[in-house]
């Protein structure tokens, strides 16, 4: 593999691993200083982000498909500000871009692309066999 390739797996590791802190806090927030938590919450959001933009990059991925990616990182990019920031006077509008952002994502995938996970499922499943399907059918 090479090292190339390794860089979205060491960001998602590393993204994994940063939701640790976050844990332990939410069990015993009295170990950590105040706000640590808005530090705590913004980095796993951050870096899930850059991870999944460096995927895209390393993969190749089309101009379409690194939109898409693109979308759902200023999604996670914006709702990290929010929980950086949370008494920042703009710390609303970063939560309304998140949110707008995280919707138009899904509504794209669904508009854009309908049906996508079910194809990807359908080809996981076994074929049915034509003739017990008919006779099944001839059976109800």
């Amino acid at each position: 593999m090479h090292r190339k390739a390794l860089s979205p797996i060491i960001l998602g590791v590393l993204t994994l691993a940063s939701l640790g802190p976050l844990l332990v806090w939410d069990a015993s927030p009295t170990l950590f200083p105040a706000r640590a938590h808005d530090v705590l919450a913004a980095t796993p959001l951050t870096l899930v982000a850059v991870a999944y933009l460096v995927y895209q990059v390393t993969r190749r991925a089309s101009a379409r498909e690194f939109g898409k990616a693109a979308l759902s990182a200023v999604a996670f990019i914006f709702w990290a500000l929010n929980q950086l920031l949370p008494n920042h006077p703009r710390a609303t509008l970063f939560n309304d871009i998140a949110i707008t952002a995280f919707v138009l994502d899904i509504v794209l995938l669904m508009v854009v692309s309908p049906g996508a996970g079910l194809n990807e499922y359908d080809r996981a499943l076994p074929d049915p066999d034509p003739k017990r399907l008919a006779q099944a059918r001839t059976r109800v």
